[in-house]
């Protein structure tokens, strides 16, 4: 048994130092996709990763307020559609084509996911979040436009508790509270 060992240590420590001269895959093989892990540990390839436009958000987000058969997905912390968790960050985790079932409203609020951004500054598809308190009272919208030219509300698509998917005028963010807008990395 000591003999094999003193043959392989050196065998293998040959083939460590040679590996780095091997040729280099030849550019008709397949690149393969690397899976990247998210701030809450979920795997996510480069692919899920991927930019998106704007306008592909707001259309997925539209599609939930009559997936359930004409009416909107209901809500809730413990159920899923399509894969995705059927409250307000699964929701967006769905329209920004996250990995299923979609990360919280915390994670949403990261660096992992978005930047910190004025209110002012909203553009279609943006996030308005207030990641602080506990699941029953954070919460996370979909900026869609603004209501006048003087952006005191504004239309945005939600997944909200005791209703399901919908779009409404919403002032999150313009007033003293704990809401702030946020930019996702996907664009």
């Amino acid at each position: 048994m000591k003999r094999t060992t003193r043959t392989l240590v050196p065998a293998l420590a040959t083939a460590a130092l040679l590996l780095p001269l091997a040729p280099a895959a030849s550019a008709a093989q397949a690149p393969v996709e690397a899976p990247t892990t998210s701030a809450q540990g979920q795997v996510e390839t480069k692919a899920e990763a991927a930019a998106i436009s704007r306008a592909t958000v707001i259309n997925r987000a539209k599609k939930w307020l009559t997936a359930n058969g004409g009416k909107q997905v209901p809500y809730s912390q413990s159920k899923t559609w399509g894969g995705y968790r059927t409250d307000c960050s699964g929701y967006v985790g769905m329209a920004l084509k996250y990995g299923k079932p979609g990360t919280n409203t915390v994670g949403l609020a990261t660096s992992s996911y978005t930047s910190k951004i004025k209110m002012a500054n909203l553009k279609k598809g943006d996030l308005v979040i207030d990641p602080v308190g506990s699941n029953t009272s954070r919460h996370v919208v979909i900026f869609h436009k603004w209501v006048n030219s003087n952006k005191t509300s504004y239309w945005a698509y939600e997944q909200r508790g005791g209703h399901g998917t919908d779009y409404r005028k919403l002032s999150y963010g313009l007033k003293a509270d704990q809401y702030d807008a946020y930019r996702p990395k996907k664009y």
